[in-house]
């Protein structure tokens, strides 16, 4: 029988929580793991054995957990130093590079994975534009999109996957509205659209990915607050569901709902589906690999919800809410144990 884990970081309570999440999609509480600090930002290993937690406060460092496949149980491994306080982490698709973007020292770094899964030193820090939040490479490994929120760009880079190397690609950089404040980025499964999702104006933006350049081109804007909406915006995130028919984003601030989309994946277009309120400071949330549920943590109701997702409408239906610890904040599933 298979099994799946949920991994859950607390930025103020200092833990990493597992879950285990049954076939039905339940969750049932595992154990917890205190590793000090602000943790935020998580990876898992292509291969699923490691988990990268990303600590915010200092010491800045990325820790090594490794995940007993059985149990969900983490095991510090060890940790390395990072350049900043870290938004975001992502590995490439060998598992040998560890991408971290930084929104306070306005960088992105590279570091290598050993053989054991260790994520060590930093080896290439890439200076850019204010505030970038989010890395990640594309499909076939060649390039690397990053999000700057304060320079309204999404920067497009060369990646040598030998060497771990970043480089400027042409062009370097994507244009966004000024004001935007690209946050969040998805590639759609197919590998031809990208979904870019801006905090400050709180807007999702369908961008066309040329996967032999590395580049992107606008295709569509639409807004992911509720109509009527008349406070400050602050989006947090997005995800597609495994099929990518179904995206969703999240708006933590003024509103705290979900919204969904459907996904038209041959032209990339998206359509509103509603949406759905959700925890307090909805700032992630994730769809389980099977595609039928949707987690989603608050920051300030220090709970998750979890719901069932209507494969045909994208509706949203509450099945499960459980209390976690103090600001939970970042969601990553385990590879089933088989």
């Amino acid at each position: 029988m298979t099994q799946r884990f949920v991994f859950i970081s607390h930025a103020d309570s200092g833990d990493v929580r597992t879950l285990a999440l049954d076939a039905d999609g339940d969750l049932r509480p595992v154990s917890s793991i205190t590793l000090g600090g602000t943790l935020m930002p998580m990876a898992l290993s292509p291969c699923g054995r490691w988990l990268y937690v990303a600590r915010r406060s200092e010491p800045l460092a990325v820790v090594t957990l490794a995940i007993d496949a059985t149990t969900g149980q983490l095991q510090p491994l060890g940790e390395a130093a990072l350049p900043g306080s870290m938004a975001y982490l992502s590995t490439d698709h060998t598992g040998r590079w560890l991408f971290a973007a930084s929104y306070p020292a306005n960088c992105v770094s590279v570091s290598p994975i050993a053989p054991s899964g260790i994520a060590g030193d930093v080896q290439q820090i890439v200076p850019t534009p204010p505030h970038a939040h989010c890395i990640l490479s594309a499909p076939d490994n060649r390039h690397v999109l990053a999000t700057s929120l304060g320079g309204d760009q999404v920067l497009q880079f060369r990646f040598d996957a030998t060497t771990g190397r970043l480089s400027p690609n042409t062009p370097p950089a994507w244009p966004q509205r000024r004001g935007a404040g690209p946050r969040h980025i998805r590639f759609h499964p197919n590998g031809r659209f990208v979904y870019l999702l801006n905090e400050l104006d709180a807007t999702l933006d369908v961008l066309a990915y040329d996967a032999a350049a590395g580049t992107l081109a606008h295709v569509q804007t639409a807004p992911t607050v509720p109509p009527g909406f008349s406070g400050t915006p602050s989006a947090a995130d997005l995800h597609l569901t495994p099929d990518g028919h179904l995206l969703y984003t999240s708006e933590r601030s003024s509103s705290s709902t979900l919204a969904a989309f459907a996904v038209d994946a041959s032209t990339g277009h998206v359509e509103p589906r509603g949406h759905t309120a959700t925890e307090s400071g909805p700032r992630g949330f994730a769809i389980t690999p099977d595609g039928q549920h949707l987690l989603a943590v608050g920051q300030l109701s220090h709970h998750l919800s979890r719901y069932r997702i209507h494969p045909a409408t994208g509706s949203l239906t509450l099945q499960q809410r459980l209390p976690m610890g103090q600001n939970p904040n970042w969601i990553t599933f385990s590879h089933p144990a088989r």
